[in-house]
């Protein structure tokens, strides 16, 4: 009977993380759909191609703007650097989009502490800025340009003119394609993750993630190596965990109430863009040698980043306190609040645009078709199924306690 009622929580756990993400989603799809649609590459490349401070901050602040979950921000930044915006300026607007994320400082602001807040929003800056100065280390050109080639074959350069929404049904039939698009691409690694996720959050004890870090509940101040390590398993437990930016805020709060250090809690925050879901949409847009450099990027980024920040508060005598206030019981996050207005104006954003590619508003979509198959596709499909299977059990058993 416990294992039946855990598994209802799992469940109700999956459910919960996809319900608070969905919009998050949906606006991310939107704005990539307009960005393929309405926006030309010679406009991408004066206002972003070159890699300077100014399209940097440019890529900095639309990513602010657009306060998306990960797997959004994955597809808008595609389309941004398939428009012709510079690598840097598009890894600052993924990083940005991520991390630099009003919501997030809330939740962190209600999991950890507001020291934790500065952190995200100072911390994400450094952040960028140190992902730049690697870059400018350890660059790939040839690798980049062979991918923007890639994405520029698969990208038609025609951009269409918004105003003619107003009273083209066809153009908001192929509104609808890309948005749809942007969600076939992704939705296996979105099911695996999210189930995987539920089942880690209501199966594994966070005693197990506190023991992953050494020196955790003792007494003193830690040597450069335990701190140091801590950065390293960070986006190790985060790479098993996989609950995205959003939902790792509460098990970072049990984890830093729990003794690890606040350069482990960072490079935790800090790891939902090198966790396995999202290097493999990075492989389908642009290739394992690429998702490979970037993740390597990143990691590293972030490790600097979390050890900066947790100096920088040694240094300015800054003591954070956690609240400690754990994972959310699975039916919190159904409330009635902003989260559940905003998914109801995403599920009919998507009802409708369903509607006009149903009816065949657009004709065929015109935009590069990323599911190449193979292997690797095969096992997430039927991993998929079998994700689908688990959570309708769930639902039943839930229903008939």
């Amino acid at each position: 009977m416990d294992f039946l009622n855990t598994w209802a929580d799992a469940v109700l756990t999956t459910l919960g993380f996809f319900w608070m993400a969905f919009w998050a989603f949906g606006l991310g799809y939107v704005i990539s759909a307009v960005i393929q649609l309405f926006v030309s590459r010679d406009r991408m490349q004066q206002a972003m191609g070159a890699e300077t401070l100014k399209s940097v901050s440019l890529g900095s602040f639309f990513g602010f703007l657009s306060s998306s979950c990960s797997f959004s921000a994955l597809a808008t930044t595609r389309a941004l650097f398939a428009k012709g915006a510079g690598f840097v300026p598009s890894m600052a607007f993924l990083l940005a989009s991520t991390n630099l994320v009003i919501e997030l400082g809330i939740v962190i602001a209600v999991f950890l502490s507001w020291h934790f807040v500065v952190a995200e929003y100072v911390g994400g800056l450094i952040l960028i800025g140190v992902m730049w100065a690697i870059v400018r280390i350890w660059r790939p050109q040839d690798l980049i340009d062979s991918v923007r080639q890639s994405l520029e074959a698969g990208d038609v350069d025609k951009p269409e003119d918004p105003a003619e929404l107003a009273d083209s049904p066809a153009l908001w039939g192929k509104l609808g394609r890309a948005y749809l698009m942007e969600w076939r691409m992704v939705w296996k690694d979105v099911t695996v993750g999210f189930t995987l996720a539920g089942i880690i959050a209501a199966f594994v004890p966070p005693e197990f993630f506190t023991w992953l870090f050494p020196g955790t509940g003792e007494e003193g101040a830690r040597s450069f190596w335990e701190v140091l390590l801590h950065t390293i398993i960070g986006p190790v437990a985060a790479f098993f965990t996989f609950i995205g930016s959003m939902g790792n805020i509460p098990l970072a709060g049990l984890l830093f109430a729990n003794g690890v250090s606040v350069a482990g809690i960072m490079a935790f925050i800090f790891s939902d863009l090198v966790v396995f879901p999202v290097i493999r949409v990075h492989a389908r847009f642009y290739g394992w040698k690429m998702a490979g450099y970037i993740a390597a990027l990143f990691l590293g980024a972030l490790i600097i980043t979390a050890l900066v920040v947790h100096y920088g508060f040694a240094l300015l005598g800054l003591d954070p306190q956690a609240s400690a206030k754990g994972l959310l019981e699975p039916t919190e996050r159904f409330e009635i609040d902003y989260t559940f207005w905003l998914n109801m104006i995403f599920l009919g954003v998507t009802a409708v645009f369903g509607w006009l590619v149903w009816r065949g508003a657009g004709g065929g979509h015109d935009h590069h078709d990323h599911d190449h198959g193979g292997v690797l596709d095969s096992v997430l499909y039927w991993l998929a199924i079998v994700g689908f299977a688990w959570l309708a059990g769930g639902v039943v058993i839930h229903v008939l306690a």
